[in-house]
């Protein structure tokens, strides 16, 4: 089996629609495909009516959280989506991208560079406004090439100069959440440095005493170094090691199945669900 548990599509920052994904994803030879947008499910139906006969559907979802000052994104999977805590907790996060990209814009105005909101506006249409839509602004523009040149400190990386915070959960409480929903927790590229301040190991143990099921280990932002040691952490903390593509459609150079998860750790998320169930394609629309 070929299994990727992490993938974006147009209803966050992706460039397939949920449709598109699915029906690339059987493509691509995947078994198995996790839909897990930016802190949203608006995805699901769509691609539950386009799901190939051969392709099985993981629901899910990135969840925007910071710990200790350092931003970092926590998978969750098959969870109730309408489960009102974990709803509401969604819609906070979700409700603060808009101004938070609006004052992105504006500080990037202030440094030159003639981004606008309307611009932004057409890059994310119906997704959940953010920084890829931001950085692929900036790409539009010629200021950097490429969407992830545009997360450094120059640009948009964590305390960058056009950075804005926004609001982003408690990784404590979004276990909690994600637990009382039925759902599986995994921690996304635990040590892409690229991206900036990374989470002390200290505080993926204190995450894997509070209940964290797995941490990501096969990814793209992790060299071969880095995803040996995070296996031998996973290993030491009980964890769960997957394996994802971290999939943008034409927004990031991964390809789908680039990294994939073990049947066996997967079988293991499926048997710690009870908020939701994988979904077998029975042919698509």
């Amino acid at each position: 089996m070929r299994i990727d548990l992490h993938t974006h599509s147009t209803a966050s920052d992706g460039t397939d629609t949920p449709a598109e994904l699915v029906r690339n994803a059987a493509a691509a030879g995947l078994d198995v495909v996790a839909l897990t947008d930016h802190d949203t499910t608006r995805g699901y139906a769509e691609a539950v009516a386009a799901l190939p006969d051969g392709l099985t559907l993981v629901t899910g979802a990135e969840l925007s959280c910071r710990i200790d000052g350092i931003s970092m994104h926590m998978l969750a999977y098959l969870f109730d989506p309408e489960e009102p805590a974990l709803l509401a907790e969604r819609e906070l996060v979700r409700d603060d991208r808009v101004p938070r990209a609006q004052g992105m814009v504006a500080k990037l105005n202030g440094l030159g560079v003639p981004v606008t909101w309307e611009q932004v506006l057409r890059i994310a249409g119906d997704g959940s406004v953010g920084r890829p839509h931001v950085a692929s602004a900036l790409v539009e523009l010629g200021v950097v090439p490429t969407v992830s040149d545009a997360f450094t400190e120059d640009w948009l990386a964590d305390g960058g100069r056009a950075y804005v915070a926004k609001h982003e959960t408690d990784p404590f409480e979004a276990i909690r959440l994600v637990k009382a929903a039925g759902g599986v927790t995994v921690f996304a590229h635990p040590a892409a440095s690229k991206r900036g301040r990374t989470v002390p190991e200290s505080a993926i143990a204190e995450l894997a005493a509070a209940g964290l099921d797995g941490i990501e280990v096969d990814h793209m932002d992790h060299d071969p170094d880095t995803r040996a040691r995070l296996r031998g952490l996973a290993k030491e903390l009980g964890l769960l090691p997957t394996g994802s593509s971290d999939y943008h459609g034409s927004r990031k150079t991964c390809v789908l199945g680039e990294y994939t998860t073990d049947p066996e750790v997967y079988g293991e998320i499926t048997r710690r669900a009870t908020g939701a169930f994988p979904v077998p394609g029975t042919g698509g629309a």
